[in-house]
């Protein structure tokens, strides 16, 4: 027995805390998935495949009408200026909150503990993103449906809003959690905030930073979709009118264009990392 015995530079130290862990994940998920009534196997019963497939035949082939396609170019430009100017106004919020809660920002804090009325300020901002982030944008495009009336400016307004709140949340965590020695010498030289950052914070973090702010404008793009639904504009207005009218060949076209726009916002971030970096 004891020439079978797993020699002691062979065994794995954290077994016993992954094997633990493991079986707390799984003693988490099983009620989740109870109280989610998740039975994925109704989607192989005979009825749910009969209408699936009968569903997925109607998408081929795609509805290839000039004038449709021409209204779908024009909703997919829309759709497109909803997201970028819903992200612009996202940043032009969530940019001086940024500089104002990121902590290696502050002049205060560089003797050592913040000083209360700097803390106290930076936490009030943070609690401002939460709240920004913590209402779906769908909720913010209902109340501005209601304020503004139907159209791209309620889809442009709840972008806005709550990708300003995550947008201020990770931009912050980026900047606190890269090298920041560079910004805390030329704090502690006289250098003002807006110079440290730039000649700080911005070089060193610029290209995650940039990568993230596009795959933001990315999950723009797909908000303004489901925005659509409830009128605010964009293609996803016309995906909802083609799926209520069991239009499949018009869905798949608006998918394709979907799946091009995606496509694009991503080319889009692979460039600009490779010009920053």
């Amino acid at each position: 027995m004891a020439g079978t015995a797993m020699a002691p530079s062979l065994r794995d130290p954290a077994w016993n805390a992954r094997v633990f862990w493991t079986l707390a994940g799984m003693a988490l998920l099983v009620p989740m998935l109870w109280a989610t009534e998740f039975r994925p196997w109704v989607l192989f019963e005979p009825d749910s495949l009969k209408s699936t497939l009968r569903f997925l035949g109607d998408f081929f082939p795609p509805h290839a009408d000039t004038e449709f396609l021409k209204m779908v170019a024009y909703e997919a430009w829309r759709t497109v200026a909803i997201a970028t100017c819903g992200m612009v106004l996202a940043m032009a919020l969530a940019i001086p909150m940024t500089l104002a809660s990121t902590a290696v920002l502050s002049i205060s804090a560089l003797p050592g503990r913040m000083h209360a009325v700097p803390f106290v300020l930076r936490q009030a901002i943070r609690w401002l993103l939460i709240l920004l982030r913590s209402v779906p944008e769908l909720v913010w495009a209902l109340v501005f449906v209601r304020v503004v009336g139907l159209g791209p400016t309620a889809g442009v307004l709840a972008i806005a809003l709550t990708y300003a709140g995550m947008l201020g949340k990770v931009y912050a965590e980026i900047l606190e959690s890269g090298e920041t020695h560079s910004t805390t010498t030329l704090l502690r030289n006289g250098s003002g905030r807006v110079q440290a950052f730039f000649y700080g914070l911005l070089p060193t973090n610029a290209t995650e930073l940039t990568s993230y702010t596009v795959y933001r404008w990315e999950c723009a793009i797909r908000s303004s979709a489901v925005l659509g639904f409830v009128g605010a504009g964009g293609l996803g207005q016309q995906l909802i009118t083609s799926l209520k009218m069991f239009n499949g060949a018009e869905v798949s076209t608006i998918l394709l264009v979907f799946i091009a726009l995606v496509w694009l916002a991503d080319w889009v971030s692979g460039r600009l990392r490779r010009v920053l970096g």
